[in-house]
């Protein structure tokens, strides 16, 4: 190992930098990069080079001065990185080429690990940035605005297939068909990056364990998170606003295992949370205001705990698809709780059925919404609180809180 440090401190010693700009003797990215040698730095000075299929085959520092524009001109791919331990940044990248039956994106890496892609602007790319089976990438303070048409005319802003070990953060992604997309990705984090206005989903993780996402903002999305097939997920302390739609969602889970939702925000939202077949989650410590639904829990999400949440201003605070309940709600603040604490130990005395019978109608005939706020549902709502029929008996919070819950 020692052998090996000191042959790579070595390289980076004997280096050179090879600059490169429209006025002086090379002109050509792709040329500067065949001819440098492996940890030289490629030193790009402003000017707008159009270029396209670029391929970094060796172990490079490429650095944009002046943010230097590399323009695909709707060719074809721009760069590929095909080499471990590439440093690119400070450009922009623009106008990738589209194809029915290639993946062009804005910059690619293929199978190379230990790469950085920091401080760039992707302008009008089919796909952002794709990574294809790649460890230890860090992608960092990077823009992605796209060109938003349609699900199948649109790619992704952030593409990960395959990988471990990513790094994503302090990046911006807007006008995609995802924002942030994980296919069979492990032991990644994705933290205080912003996705918005992007056409399905914000962020979507699928057959992807032992991630975090933390700190995110995601906004205006078709759906702002989707997280199916996943196993040791870990969402924390996000924002998930102006999500809204006909069949729009804060967060979206189906069938994931063993993940903790802790400290996030859910605002403004159709439904914040939407949840199908998902089991042993912790729901603890969110706060959810003025959503249309603050959580659609479907009978089979079973042993979730969901606890020390607020709910504030939502239209309705839970709704379900059947009369079966295994999980476990204590602690949580209901606005609409209106029972007493004789003992004032904060703890309500009475038990609260967060499951208005008129969401359930809501679900089973959808044109009933027109008689919200009426004195009848007003009626039948009181009624099934003092007996459940159709809504499920064992469905309740035994522990509801007087007062809002406060975080550190």
């Amino acid at each position: 190992m020692a052998v090996l440090y000191l042959v790579f401190i070595c390289q980076i010693a004997f280096s050179k930098t090879v600059t490169v700009s429209l006025d002086g003797p090379q002109k050509s990215i792709q040329n500067a990069i065949n001819s440098a040698s492996p940890f030289d730095t490629i030193l790009v000075k402003s000017g707008r080079y159009i270029e396209f299929n670029i391929q970094i085959d060796k172990p490079l520092f490429i650095i944009g001065e002046d943010r230097p524009i590399i323009d695909g001109d709707h060719k074809a791919e721009i760069i590929t990185i095909m080499s471990d331990s590439v440093l690119f940044k400070g450009f922009q990248i623009q106008h990738v080429g589209f194809s029915f039956t290639k993946d062009w994106a804005g910059i690619k890496i293929d199978n190379k690990d230990y790469c950085t892609i920091e401080d760039n602007i992707l302008l009008d790319t089919y796909f952002g940035i794709y990574l294809k089976k790649s460890d230890h990438i860090i992608l960092k303070n990077n823009v992605l605005a796209g060109i938003p048409k349609n699900e199948v005319n649109s790619g992704n802003g952030i593409h990960l297939w395959y990988c471990e070990n990513a790094h994503i953060e302090g990046n911006e992604i807007r006008g995609h068909r995802d924002g942030i997309y994980f296919e069979f990705v492990e032991n990644s984090k994705i933290i205080g990056n912003l996705s918005e206005n992007n056409i399905r989903y914000g962020l979507h993780f699928m057959f992807s364990n032992h991630d975090d996402y933390i700190g995110n903002t995601f906004k205006n999305n078709g759906t702002g998170v989707a997280v199916m097939f996943s196993r040791f997920i870990l969402m924390k302390n996000n924002t998930f606003i102006d999500n809204w739609g006909t069949t729009n969602y804060g967060l979206l889970f189906k069938e994931i295992y063993d993940g903790e939702l802790s400290g996030n925000l859910f605002q403004n939202n159709t439904t914040a949370i939407f949840a199908d077949g998902s089991n042993r989650i912790k729901i603890i410590n969110n706060e959810f205001r003025k959503n249309g639904w603050a959580m659609n829990i479907f009978s089979s999400c079973m042993d979730n705990e969901i606890a020390y949440n607020n709910f504030i201003s939502n239209t309705f605070d839970l709704t379900t698809n059947g009369t079966r309940n295994t999980n476990d709600y204590h602690d949580n603040y209901w606005d609409q709780y209106a029972g007493y604490d004789l003992d004032k130990d904060g703890i309500g005395d009475v038990p609260y059925r967060p499951v208005r019978l008129f969401s359930y109608l809501i679900g089973k005939v959808p044109e009933s919404i027109i008689l919200l706020r009426s004195l009848f549902i007003d009626m039948i709502n009181i009624a099934e609180k003092i007996a459940p029929v159709l809504t499920p008996q064992s469905l309740m919070d035994e522990r509801p809180k007087m007062k809002p819950n406060t975080y550190d």
